[in-house]
């Protein structure tokens, strides 16, 4: 247990480093103050405020709207997902709204000695941060006193950001001239979080976004959501818990320049934690572009592929290169990229003179084993070698000679071997030497 969290908390340390002074914008439905572990979400919050991470919160109120139109016995009209907010309805709205937000602010005052926000002084700061005007009459409906976001005064937002503040947004706006709008929790999130031109927009959703099969769906680009027709289960299933909503929002956001939308489930224990602190999370990542890329290496990528063959040099799997080594040869190196970490690489040294090449430091972190990543690697520098015009690629290997045999490479004799490879050989390893010529 002890060393899982040494671990853990040793894996977690570029997060930190990366998100702080970030500002995400976090939304979350009414639901969830209803539930017993709200006050656990409520620590997670702060935790990530400790952590220098900047936070807006906007919370929803449909459950609480609701509960009070059933006491006066009124109904709770609604048409293409939005409510219509007649004068009774609006009476809920501000009445839930203060509540929520008086709620959720107490929560986040606590600061008990022998609880996970003792000694925490976080101030939280609500205003009238949103401009909104009314939605109006939609084919045929008066959405009366329902709104939609004018525009966000984020200057004020990123003031109180600024002075280490918590901002509390409730789903309601104002007019210059006044008047209040019932607004979509959802909605306000992507317009604040595009303004602010926020980090992270995270969704806590009330289930997670799971395919056909139920597994979970870790990783979305837009354009893949977009190409998903309604009708298909993945979409469906994903609609379930997820919500309409919060799969428009995500595709929005990313489209207007957000470069990390997150869909996590509330009901999973510490997920936001997990969502932000580890490598794979536990919630659904969409983004404009894969976040996990095969790409040309640079130096900022040094150190990461460092930290990436070592554990392999020690187990004498790779030979041992040196950060000046590695340095002179970058041009030569094609890496895996998942989220900013380097967890692929391989080397790709061409010799055009013998029109040959070797594939070395061909490596996978132990963690993303088994989904292909080597064979991708593999494929990248075959591809390379075709268009430099490489007739023959040779790898040297002491523990992975089977790996190779399978992709179509055959023990090399001596006497075949490049002079140029012939120099670079170091006998004490006694590596196998291993041919593929390419078509």
């Amino acid at each position: 247990m002890k060393n899982n969290f040494v671990h853990w908390f040793r894996g977690s340390s570029p997060y930190i480093q990366a998100h702080r002074n970030k500002t995400f914008v976090i939304n979350f439905g009414g639901e969830a103050l209803q539930d017993d572990s709200f006050q656990n979400l409520i620590h997670d919050f702060a935790l990530l405020s400790s952590l220098g991470i900047r936070l807006v919160l906007v919370h929803g109120i449909r459950p609480q709207i609701d509960a009070r139109l059933q006491k006066l016995n009124h109904p709770a009209r609604f048409h293409n997902q939005l409510r219509i907010t007649d004068d009774m309805a609006l009476q809920c709205v501000k009445e839930a709204a203060g509540l929520v937000r008086v709620e959720i602010e107490a929560l986040l005052s606590m600061g008990l000695a022998n609880s996970p926000m003792a000694n925490s002084e976080l101030n939280v700061v609500s205003g009238n941060f949103i401009v909104a005007k009314p939605i109006g009459v939609i084919d045929g409906i008066d959405y009366a006193n329902t709104g939609a976001v004018r525009r966000i005064n984020s200057d004020a937002i990123h003031a109180q950001l600024e002075h280490d503040n918590l901002v509390l947004i409730s789903p309601v706006g104002y007019s210059p001239s006044g008047d209040v709008f019932n607004l979509s929790a959802e909605q306000v999130a992507t317009a604040v979080a595009i303004s602010l031109n926020a980090e992270k927009l995270i969704f806590l959703t009330e289930a997670s976004c799971v395919d056909a099969n139920g597994k979970l769906i870790a990783q979305l680009t837009t354009n893949e959501l977009k190409q998903i027709p309604p009708s298909l289960p993945f979409k469906m299933e994903a609609l379930k818990g997820v919500g309409s909503f919060a799969l428009n929002a995500a595709i929005e956001s990313c489209d207007a320049g957000i470069a990390r939308v997150h869909l996590i489930n509330r009901h999973i224990d510490g997920a936001l934690l997990q969502e932000l602190f580890t490598r794979d999370g536990v919630g659904t990542l969409i983004s404009s572009a894969p976040y996990e890329i095969c790409r040309a290496a640079t130096l900022n990528d040094i150190g990461g592929i460092l930290e990436l063959i070592k554990p392999l040099e020690r187990q004498g799997i790779l030979a041992k290169r040196s950060r000046e080594k590695i340095e002179m040869e970058i041009a030569d190196y094609v890496v895996i990229e998942r989220d900013g970490l380097i967890i692929g690489c391989a080397a790709l040294h061409v010799n055009a003179i013998e029109n040959c090449a070797v594939l070395a430091c061909l490596a996978v972190h132990a963690d993303y084993r088994g989904g292909a990543r080597g064979q991708r690697l593999f494929s990248t520098a075959l591809t390379l070698s075709k268009t430099r015009g490489v007739n023959t690629i040779f790898v040297l290997s002491t523990q992975t000679v089977q790996w190779f045999v399978e992709r179509g490479f055959a023990l090399c004799e001596w006497s075949n071997v490049p002079d140029y490879l012939k120099a670079l050989y170091n006998p004490r390893r006694n590596s196998k030497i291993l041919f593929k010529t390419l078509e």
